[in-house]
């Protein structure tokens, strides 16, 4: 089984800047993708970022070139550094992790979602 600890969500000033941080814990043998989704209420969730193993990144148009995902495969943590945010930034944030557990199955699991709000 696979569990998922998220933190660094709150409250920040536009122009501000954020961390997220999700650590991936469990009987796991390969990480395949991490990454951060955001949905608002009554919205569908979306892709904010994610990063493969072999540290390929992928970026929604919206927040390219400001913010950089990044991992620590040794911790199996996903950071996600938030600069520049804006007020549309402000959503709940979601962790995703899939990969293989120590089985040979593969899993794919959401962190609980960590609140961002964005305002002066």
């Amino acid at each position: 089984q696979v569990q998922l600890v998220e933190s660094g969500g709150g409250l920040v000033q536009p122009g501000g800047s954020l961390k997220l941080s999700c650590a991936a814990s469990g009987r796991i043998s390969v990480v395949d993708a991490m990454g951060w989704y955001r949905q608002a209420p009554g919205k569908q969730r979306e892709l904010v970022a994610v990063v493969a193993s072999d540290e390929s990144a992928e970026y929604a148009d919206s927040v390219k070139g400001r913010f950089t995902i990044s991992r620590d495969s040794a911790k199996n943590t996903v950071l996600l550094q938030m600069n520049s945010v804006q007020a549309e930034d402000t959503t709940l944030y979601f962790c995703n992790v899939r990969g293989q557990l120590t089985t040979g199955a593969c899993f794919a699991y959401w962190g609980q979602g960590t609140q961002v709000s964005v305002a002066s």
